[in-house]
């Protein structure tokens, strides 16, 4: 199955590499790689050229999120489209395969795969993507959570309904949320599995969750998050977090990162709230709530993973 792969960029030299190469590394050749830059000063275009990506530019004055997305979706010429940040890099060769592999089912309109964190992730962020997403598929998901960080849609459906470029983050889930209400469904691909290299300042956690909830507001203007959201919630977090710690042996490696991630991450949120209302119940769990899992993954693939140049 050919497809097109939109990466949007922004001074991503440090990692963009990585994912290039991971490409090549795929059982999925036929790919035309198009990499929408919002103005890096670093040698991130050069190092996409290099691969072969096709550049794309918009000026950073103009960027947001779904804008991106529509220029970089309105160059590709696959009928589908796999999206990916630019600080991701595929596991296994098969990555592509495996994200692919759902559109089979004609009902399909977006299919989003795993991520993991990477060495410098915070313990906090690594537990929200055991949280988010787990190791078994879902052929036809109810809710519209999907994450554009490491996902694939069906282009002919992007033609009439394009990413919304007024939304501050979460063009994905609002996205989604239009299929389903065409009768399309999201799908999840637990073997399309991806490392996302996140290593945020406090100030970068607070950033990125408060546009987020800003986002979600516009979608859900009936969502709230009150004080005692905050409270409840980042508590419970913490305490989850903690108690893998300890089971993990990694308690005292990450007592401060824990505590200063998920305060962020919580006042962000709230930050990014504006009028009072109702959070869904399904969304709300999806976004917010600490699940149990074992302490460590229980996937194992029989597929050898890509083995990358230092």
């Amino acid at each position: 199955m050919q497809c097109s792969i939109v990466i949007r960029a922004f001074n991503e030299a440090a990692h963009i590499g990585r994912l290039l190469e991971g490409i090549q590394h795929q059982t999925v050749q036929e790919v035309e790689i198009i990499l929408v830059d919002s103005g890096s000063t670093d040698p991130t275009v050069s190092i996409g050229e290099s691969f072969g990506a096709r550049i794309v530019y918009i000026r950073p004055e103009e960027f947001t999120f779904g804008r991106s997305l529509n220029l970089g979706v309105r160059a590709a010429t696959r009928d589908f489209v796999v999206i990916a940040s630019a600080h991701v890099y595929p596991v296994y060769p098969d990555w592509l395969e495996c994200l692919l592999r759902p559109f089979d089912d004609d009902q399909v309109a977006v299919v989003y795969g795993k991520q993991r964190g990477g060495e410098a992730s915070k313990f906090s962020e690594r537990q929200i993507f055991h949280q988010w997403f787990p190791d078994m598929d879902v052929a036809r998901q109810p809710g519209p959570f999907c994450n554009n960080a490491n996902a694939a849609v069906r282009r002919s459906l992007w033609l009439g309904q394009p990413y919304d470029e007024s939304l501050t983050g979460l063009e994905d889930l609002a996205w989604a949320r239009g299929a389903q209400e065409q009768g399309y469904h999201v799908a999840y691909a637990a073997h399309a599995e991806i490392v996302h290299v996140h290593n945020e300042t406090p100030r970068g956690v607070y950033n990125r969750y408060r546009r987020e909830a800003m986002a979600f507001k516009q979608i859900h203007p009936e969502a709230h998050f009150n004080l005692y959201d905050f409270l409840r919630l980042t508590a419970a977090n913490i305490l989850s977090d903690l108690w893998h710690a300890g089971r993990e042996r990694l308690l005292w490696k990450n007592l401060a990162p824990v505590f200063w991630f998920r305060f962020m991450q919580f006042h962000g949120t709230r930050m990014g709230y504006r009028e009072s209302g109702l959070l869904t119940p399904q969304l709300r769990e999806t976004f917010y709530y600490a699940r149990e899992r074992k302490p460590k993954d229980g996937a194992r693939r029989d597929v050898e993973p890509i083995r990358y140049e230092e």
